[in-house]
């Protein structure tokens, strides 16, 4: 069976969602045809643009500028408050929509999500003519546009719809990765980030291209383990499967939705002990261990990201749990303010594999798996808060201070 992958993204999600709901109200015009954007409060010069209309664009506004500084581009720009309800209201029925024809919808975000149409094509029939005949029915049935990237793999399919918008349908199949996706930017590559390009360019690496041809033993002395990911990016590999809320396989996860946004590694690493904690206790319990961690991201507008490691050596230690999700965390995180973070086991086995090395001592393994079963033994018997990690503890006093 071809594997064949959707990439369903809204257009301008949050103006596209806000222009409806104030139709479905009784305004006489779309404010998608005018010189709009989407805001928080215009008295603040905090406040920043989340999403613009097309007119607004043209005058050279983009997303995150202060509100501020759009207003002197624009005197008479007009700014709407978010209505995050109703975008929820909205990316459900998407949603729905989409799992009429196929189960398997992993959601990306608020306003994207990936279908697995290999599974499906048999019914349905050829993807591209699928594909038009899908985003015409969301826009008659729901009011907005999407664009769809179809290709082999979820990074292709990614990469395809953002190729040109609005209501677009684009393929990125296997044998058009030299062709399409090369001669793009290395900032155009899902997955390399603000903080990552930079480092590219430094060294003369410049397209996606150059990437996907670059030395790997050149690469591994900027970017160590990360260099042969990085690679094959570049090359449009990536075999990891499209996960539907039904379809995730045997996992464990924590996630936590934090009081306030939050833009400090240090406090954020605070989050990922805590929750490393919780994810260990809960898998020695079911005497596992996990070959794969995964770290989950929300931000302040709903954008959720997850990032993963699969491990050489399974683990259901905290310690080891914490310091890979650390490195996961770093590998992923833009300095963006966070509003939820979330670990997840995943790959969970009953055996654990060690492969040791001369730096490896699996006497002192099997001794913190003692130890941990003694401190899961005492917490179950006189509460979870009886002994807690130093980093925790350090935190409270940091608070109190």
């Amino acid at each position: 069976m071809d594997r064949i992958i959707f990439h369903i993204d809204v257009n301008n999600a949050f103006l596209s969602w806000t222009a409806i709901d104030l139709l479905k109200r009784g305004y006489k015009y779309d404010i998608r045809n005018s010189y709009a954007v989407i805001g928080g409060d215009e008295k603040a010069r905090s406040g920043i643009v989340l999403a613009k209309s097309m007119p607004a664009k043209k005058l050279g506004i983009y997303t995150s500028e202060t509100l501020y500084s759009a207003r002197k581009k624009c005197k008479v720009l007009k700014v709407y408050q978010p209505n995050y309800k109703f975008y929820s209201e909205m990316s459900k029925k998407l949603f729905e929509l989409l799992k009429n024809y196929s189960p398997d919808i992993e959601i990306a975000s608020i306003d994207e999500c990936y279908m697995d149409y290999g599974k499906v094509k048999n019914i349905y029939g050829d993807p591209i003519e699928f594909a038009y005949k899908l985003k015409k029915e969301i826009k008659d049935i729901l009011g907005f546009t999407v664009n769809i990237g179809i290709a082999n793999n979820k990074l292709c399919a990614k990469m395809a719809s953002d190729f040109s918008k609005p209501d677009k349908v684009h393929t990125l199949f296997e044998t058009e990765i030299k062709e399409k996706m090369y001669p793009l930017k290395i900032d155009d590559l899902f997955g390399i980030g603000k903080k990552t390009a930079p480092k590219f360019h430094s060294l003369g690496i410049h397209t996606i291209g150059d990437l996907a041809n670059s030395n790997i033993e050149y690469l591994s002395k900027q970017f160590k383990n990360q260099a042969l990911v990085y690679i094959n990016m570049a090359k449009g590999i990536d075999n990891n499967p499209v996960i539907s809320e039904e379809s995730i396989p045997d996992s464990i996860s924590n996630e936590t939705t934090l009081n306030r946004d939050i833009n400090n590694k240090l406090e954020l690493y605070q989050y990922l002990l805590a929750l490393s904690e919780s994810v260990g206790i809960r898998i020695r319990k079911q005497k596992k261990y996990a070959s794969v961690i995964a770290v989950i991201l929300k931000d302040r507008y709903f954008k959720r990201r997850t990032h993963q490691k699969k491990l050489i050596n399974p683990t259901n230690i905290t310690s080891e749990i914490y310091e890979i999700s650390k490195e996961v965390f770093d590998e992923m995180w833009e300095c963006e303010p966070i509003r939820l973070i979330g670990i997840r086991l995943d790959g969970l086995m009953d055996n654990l594999y060690f492969q040791t090395s001369l730096f490896e001592d699996g006497n002192i393994r099997d001794e913190q798996e003692q130890i941990e079963a003694v401190i899961d033994d005492l917490k179950e018997k006189y509460g979870y808060k009886i002994i807690k990690k130093a980093g925790l503890i350090e935190n409270k006093i940091r608070h109190k201070e």
